[in-house]
């Protein structure tokens, strides 16, 4: 039988891959509406996909706990989804971008770093990655 959630020995199971797959697909979705003028179905349907591949990644109960712990990214995340379905894509776009950014905010430094070894593009991302390092820390 197969769990919802990654196995935690490192391997990624069928559920896992399929919401990656999912999650891409999603991003794919958004960006290609996003070209289209802001057409809302595509947008829609890319918003269906990355938050059901969240869930086949993460599993329900995360989902729920990631989306509710950072009460202020799950809102704005959920109305900008919302304006998008109303006919408002372009205000809804803005509005999931604030709450993706509190939602995701943490993750940026590790994409950055990813994205640094990558062969081609990765000296593209050098700055980017000498600016979020040179910003002080506090002790902690």
């Amino acid at each position: 039988t197969l769990s919802l959630t990654p196995m935690l020995s490192g391997q990624i199971n069928e559920w896992t891959q399929i919401g990656i797959g999912l999650t891409l697909f999603g991003c794919l979705f958004i960006m290609l509406g996003i070209i289209m003028f802001f057409d809302k179905g595509l947008i829609a349907m890319g918003n269906l996909l990355f938050v059901a591949g969240i869930i086949l990644i993460i599993g329900i109960q995360r989902t729920i706990s990631f989306f509710t712990r950072r009460w202020k990214g799950g809102i704005c995340f959920s109305g900008g989804f919302a304006l998008v379905l109303i006919g408002w894509p372009i205000t809804g776009m803005l509005v999931e971008l604030f709450g993706f950014i509190n939602l995701f905010g943490d993750f940026f430094p590790t994409l950055v770093v990813f994205l640094v070894n990558v062969p081609i593009i990765g000296p593209l991302f050098v700055p980017i990655q000498k600016m979020m390092s040179s910003r002080r820390r506090l002790p902690v």
